[in-house]
């Protein structure tokens, strides 16, 4: 439950967020609307994100990214978000243990609410200066496990990252991340 308070807190980010966007026309923050469900439940096709361009990813961070090649569906917009789930240096594994692995330890994703960890092996180590991604629904994401003869083995570089999202509004309402 979304108490008064938190509510006024929510909708003074979004005001805030928006107004440094029209201010400052896509050098901090910009807006984009997901087309996909690759990121349901946590997002839904329709709903609008912020991507904090200042913002350095980090894991668990969700980000807004540039199609490394061949990710979009024809048509699409050529951005996409997907969760960050390794960094430079992490190796991430999928899925002996049933879950996803990072630097040895099962990742906890409560995000994929019950669903699978992923159906698709991998076993890799984050190269420098790239993100490891997924989508929060895995079995309908097109992501770092379906490029693995990319220029980085699936991995996207940090320079296709147009920023972190700080905030998302749609159906259920306004979500700060």
């Amino acid at each position: 439950m979304v108490t008064g308070a938190r509510r006024l807190r929510l909708v003074a980010a979004l005001v805030l967020a928006l107004a440094v966007g029209a201010l400052v026309p896509g050098r901090v923050a910009h807006v984009f609307t997901l087309d996909s469900a690759s990121m349901t439940p946590t997002l839904e096709p329709g709903d609008r994100v912020v991507a904090n361009r200042l913002a350095e990813p980090g894991r668990g961070d969700l980000v807004v990214f540039r199609d490394p090649g061949g990710w979009v569906r024809s048509g699409a917009s050529p951005y996409l978000v997907k969760r960050v789930i390794g960094v430079a240096g992490d190796r991430v594994s999928c899925c002996s243990r049933g879950a996803v692995v990072v630097n040895g330890e099962p990742l906890a994703e409560p995000y994929l609410s019950g669903g699978a960890a992923g159906a698709v092996a991998f076993d890799v180590t984050v190269p420098d200066g790239a993100l490891w991604v997924l989508g929060d629904n895995r079995a309908d994401s097109r992501d770092s496990r379906s490029d693995p003869l990319g220029e980085h083995g699936g991995a996207v570089d940090l320079e296709l990252v147009v920023g972190v999202v700080a905030l998302a509004w749609g159906a259920p309402g306004v979500r700060t991340y």
